[in-house]
């Protein structure tokens, strides 16, 4: 399985137990969607290695306990530790409305209500206090706050995002 036909689930943060168990911190609202996996790929060293999972439940509200078949033990366990999760896309809730995961608005025409079609979407930005899409208009990469109260309405049909921009942040670009 490539990384790309994936979603991040979370990372593997610590051990429950003694058997194998593993503490999985997830990037998820929902985290009761994901108890009932009966596979995931874990990262090794850049590679997506599938693992069967005999049961996953809700820990402490905020994680996920996995037992995974083979990880018998501390030291299987040991091994496993700080790697990340995935999941197929396929598995990905779908969203309505205004709602949408990262991957999916990628190609998308950023339309502001007063300017008019701005560029496209690029890629967007997490890694800062505010994420951002970062918008292709042709010549330079605009950088576009992703705020519910910048975005008026989220178009799939027509790859779409229609933004009222405050004054001035795209003349910061030109």
């Amino acid at each position: 399985m490539k990384k790309e036909a994936c979603f991040y689930l979370g990372t593997i943060i610590g051990k429950y137990s003694f058997k194998g168990e593993l503490l999985v911190k997830t990037d998820t609202d929902n985290i009761n969607s994901y108890t009932s996996l009966t596979s995931v790929f874990i990262d090794i060293e850049n590679r997506l290695i599938p693992y069967f999972v005999k049961h996953c439940l809700v820990h402490k509200s905020s994680l996920l306990r996995f037992k995974l078949e083979d990880v018998s033990g501390e030291e299987a366990a040991n091994v496993l530790l700080r790697k990340k999760i995935y999941l197929p896309l396929e598995l990905l809730p779908n969203l309505t409305g205004n709602k949408f995961y990262y991957h999916e608005v990628i190609g998308f025409k950023i339309i502001d209500q007063k300017k008019g079609e701005i560029g496209t979407i690029l890629k967007i930005n997490d890694q800062t206090a505010q994420p951002l899409f970062e918008v292709n208009d042709g010549n330079k990469k605009i950088l576009i706050p992703l705020h519910d109260d910048l975005l008026i309405n989220l178009n799939r049909k027509d790859k779409s995002i229609l933004v009222n921009l405050p004054d001035g942040l795209i003349d910061l670009f030109h």
